[in-house]
């Protein structure tokens, strides 16, 4: 039977804590989505324009922080606690530099949301909620840093944990500050983005606090300050983590861009756009957390050298992310009428939303397979070629082929999206072809079949 496989048992164990997590990070934009929609249209338009371009940044962030995840596993295959504190150490300065550099770059560039052809009442409203959002950029790369450290140890619980917390207090304070209860200011629609950075500082903070008290990690506090951050170390970590960070970025910013395209015919098409993507990224962030427990069991048998052991974990893996995101597209197939209205009550963006569902449902299963793929790839420190297939499915397929269907051939937001699908295609078939490449070329040099 198919859940007899230790493989994917294995991958279940180590995924579901992640899956959580990985839940956990998109329930906080779909809160404040969720809170801003019963204020209004414009206000709910703000928060998804804001969060396209601040996402564009976090993301090639958090890329770089994947780094972190095969080196550690190395490290802790060969027990050398030495390098796991340095890797941590190294990591910690080499994300935080490179979330100051993100801050500083969308601090210059709020003004630029007033240049990008959006309704005026939208950008209004946008620029004051970004210039806080921002301010989210350095406890989210501590918080990722943590993540992938234990990761690479196997440890996928720590990082659930703390987002559970971190949800909790996003909520509730979307609560307090929008409306102004129990005593606290009432913020409107701008205390949403002030909840999720006062969740996010917790999140960043209490997890480093936690990889050196806890019985489970605190092993590299004893030896922590016998390490240095030194080049050799950051040169690893960047030349891995800038791969990592530009393709999650070249697909990411695909999605920003689509959204910015969505934006030009009016703000219901920012919002029932904004409302799908929500929902779509709430299931893809369980293919993410079996692509991020794939890497991580990939990781492990490419520190022993067993390809055989790799291409089972591999194929494994990808066999459980079908079923899953087959059974998520046959889901919103069935209630594609009913989720945006978790949303918003206005039936000109519900009825797009939907609409947009039924496109989302087909690129479900690519989308998973693609995903699931990068983890394997970065189990096995592949990320140039990885990189260059995101670059072209991305930018040179999806964007101009979803700016002719929305704009020449005028069928709007749903153009935007059919081309993204076909990208996700492109992306999951020269994915599996370059992951079916390496393991049949080094089964090929080890004589294994």
């Amino acid at each position: 039977m198919f859940i007899i496989n230790n493989h994917i048992k294995n991958t279940i164990y180590l995924a579901w804590p992640l899956v959580i997590t990985q839940v956990g990070y998109i329930i906080t934009g779909m809160v404040d989505t969720v809170f801003l929609g019963k204020i209004g249209a414009a206000e709910q338009a703000a928060c998804i324009l804001s969060n396209n371009l601040y996402i564009l940044l976090l993301v090639f962030g958090i890329g770089v922080s994947y780094a972190t995840t095969p080196l550690v596993t190395s490290a802790n295959q060969n027990m050398d606690l030495l390098k796991k504190a340095s890797l941590f150490k190294n990591s910690i300065f080499l994300n935080v530099s490179v979330s100051i550099i993100c801050f500083i770059v969308l601090f210059l560039s709020s003004g630029l949301l007033k240049y990008m052809h959006q309704p005026e009442d939208v950008i209004k409203l946008a620029v004051p909620f970004f210039n806080v959002l921002i301010f989210s950029m350095i406890p989210i790369s501590l918080f990722f840093t943590c993540k992938q450290y234990c990761e690479g140890l196997s440890n996928t619980r720590m990082a659930l944990f703390i987002s559970i917390i971190g949800n909790v207090i996003n909520i509730i304070l979307n609560y307090l500050l929008i409306y102004g209860k129990f005593g606290f200011p009432e913020l409107g629609y701008i205390g949403s983005a002030w909840a999720s950075f006062i969740s996010r500082v917790f999140m960043g903070f209490s997890f480093l606090y936690l990889i050196f008290k806890s019985p489970v990690t605190k092993e590299i506090s004893a030896v922590y300050n016998r390490v240095k951050i030194n080049k050799k170390e950051l040169f690893h970590l960047a030349k891995i983590g800038l791969n990592a960070g530009l393709q999650l970025t070249f697909e990411v910013a695909a999605f920003v861009i689509a959204g910015l395209m969505a934006g030009t015919f009016g703000k219901e098409q920012i919002d029932a756009h904004g409302i799908a993507l929500s929902i779509a990224a709430f299931t893809y962030m369980f293919a993410s957390g079996i692509s991020s427990a794939s890497s991580i069991r990939v990781g492990i048998y490419k520190a022993q050298d067993n390809w055989l052991e790799i291409k089972q974990a591999a194929f494994s893996s990808i066999k459980l992310v079908m079923l899953i995101m087959g059974g998520f597209a046959i889901l919103f197939l069935m209630i594609n009428n009913f989720l945006p209205k978790v949303f918003s009550s206005d039936l000109q963006i519900v009825n797009l939303a939907s609409k947009l569902l039924i496109i989302a449902a087909l690129f479900q299963l690519f989308d998973g397979i693609q995903v699931t793929i990068v983890g394997i790839l970065r189990g096995l420190e592949d990320f140039k070629i990885p990189t260059l297939i995101s670059l072209v499915g991305y930018w040179i397929i999806a964007l101009p082929l979803a700016y002719w269907l929305a704009f020449i051939l005028k069928l709007e937001t749903v153009g935007v999206w059919i081309g993204l699908l076909v990208s996700l295609i492109f992306a999951a078939v020269v994915l599996f072809w370059r992951l079916n490449y390496l393991i049949n070329k080094n089964l090929k040099i080890n004589n294994l079949k």
